[in-house]
């Protein structure tokens, strides 16, 4: 958050051919506190000063439509310079086009912290920034370590590994009903590992069934335990198309759930497909046979990937997640919100249970309270938890919908 840096230091580069827009843009920064300040007509102007001696601006707010050098050329320059700084685009462009540059740039690996319409409003320059935490700041808090495949299967061997928990909740009445199980690597050395550094290593080198299978055990063990404890929900465990290359997977996922004492329905298998299977047989084997002993089958990141109508036509999915590249925002961006309900209304067609993901504020909330879909997760909900932290967690959402939850309104007038 910005509180966490001081803004007088962070530098900021502005490029807009319009002198009077650069003046105007500059004074809403400073008013924000930022005054570290460096202003440019082009694109080529802009360059030079990238390869000075003060070096990159830690955020560049940059328009598109400019002469000579668009803001798309100049983002190629950018990538070319191995920039590591956040960008803000602005244009007097729609909605779409604003929407189709931010991707690029994103699939350039680079920060974009969002795009604003000119005339640029104080308010949404304001809410854009108070998000944001410097590149430079976030690698000094987190820097990440590159991990081996021998440390990873270690970890695995040694116990190392553990489930986190994200809450699921009906968006009708806010009603918590299940969980997804997130696993995190409690390294000897290092602290908490997120998966993002070592779920692609395990894949890579043939970890991901003992991964699956620890976190599967540990998810039924807890299911059992919350049941006991006098909380029923359902539990989803990410399944890889990687697990569902031999046969028998779907007997140990059977077995380990008799022994846990644990109900297939009360069980949720997220199917995400990272890669296009050149051989389906085994996995519509093993996802039909689950699907037949009361198993739960979602189909996780929907839209994104490979994760597809073909999907839905060839295994018996439960459960569609709407993946947050289409939640989050979509309350306002009409691209997205075409894409959410196009999905939500697959989902209703085929008697599948709808999930938004990426529910991250409460204008998002506010947007799900106002369609008919049926569950919800995200960071404005909860984030990933201990499951020791569950309980409590669930009482304090209870006391946060009594406090701010807006009477439901059933049919959403932006449809």
């Amino acid at each position: 958050m910005t509180d966490n840096f001081d803004k007088s230091t962070i530098r900021v580069m502005l490029l807009d051919d319009e002198p009077f827009m650069l003046k105007l843009i500059g004074r809403l920064l400073e008013n924000l506190g930022y005054t570290a300040l460096s202003s440019h007509t082009s694109g080529r102007e802009a360059l030079v000063a990238l390869a000075g001696p003060i070096g990159p601006p830690d955020l560049i707010l940059l328009d598109l439509n400019m002469p000579e050098m668009d803001g798309i050329e100049f983002v190629r320059h950018l990538v070319e310079q191995h920039y590591a700084g956040s960008l803000v685009l602005i244009s007097g462009e729609d909605e779409r086009m604003l929407a189709a540059a931010s991707t690029l740039v994103q699939a350039h690996k680079i920060e974009v912290l969002g795009h604003l319409r000119k005339p640029v409003s104080p308010a949404a320059l304001a809410a854009l920034l108070a998000k944001w935490t410097p590149p430079a700041a976030a690698r000094s808090r987190a820097a990440k370590v590159a991990y081996g495949a021998d440390a990873v299967r270690t970890a695995i061997a040694n116990g190392e590994l553990v489930n986190y928990y994200q809450p699921k909740v009906a968006v009708t009445d806010g009603r918590v009903v299940g969980v997804e199980t997130l696993v995190r690597w409690r390294h000897p050395v290092d602290g908490l590992v997120l998966p993002d550094q070592f779920i692609g290593i395990a894949e890579a080198h043939g970890l991901i069934d003992d991964l699956t299978r620890v976190v599967l055990r540990q998810a039924l063990a807890q299911t059992r335990a919350w049941r006991d404890a006098g909380l029923t929900l359902r539990v989803a465990v990410n399944v890889s198309m990687d697990n569902l290359a031999a046969l028998s997977f779907a007997d140990f996922v059977v077995a380990e759930a008799v022994e846990a004492g644990v109900m297939p329905s009360e069980i949720v298998l997220e199917v995400t497909e990272s890669r296009l299977m050149a051989d389906l047989r085994a996995p519509l084997e093993i996802l039909t046979r689950l699907r037949l002993k009361r198993f739960r089958l979602s189909i996780d990141d929907f839209g994104t990937g490979h994760s597809s109508l073909a999907q839905l036509r060839d295994i018996p999915f439960d459960e569609l997640k709407i993946d947050q590249g289409f939640v989050h925002r979509a309350w306002q961006d009409e691209t997205l919100r075409a894409i959410f309900y196009a999905s939500l209304g697959l989902a209703g067609q085929l008697n599948m249970e709808a999930v938004a993901e990426g529910v991250e504020d409460q204008d998002d909330w506010d947007f799900l309270r106002r369609t008919r879909c049926d569950l919800a997760q995200g960071y404005f909900i909860a984030r990933p938890m201990p499951a020791a932290d569950l309980p409590g967690w669930i009482e304090t959402w209870d006391a946060r919908l009594l406090e701010q939850t807006p009477a439901l309104i059933v049919g959403d007038p932006l449809a």
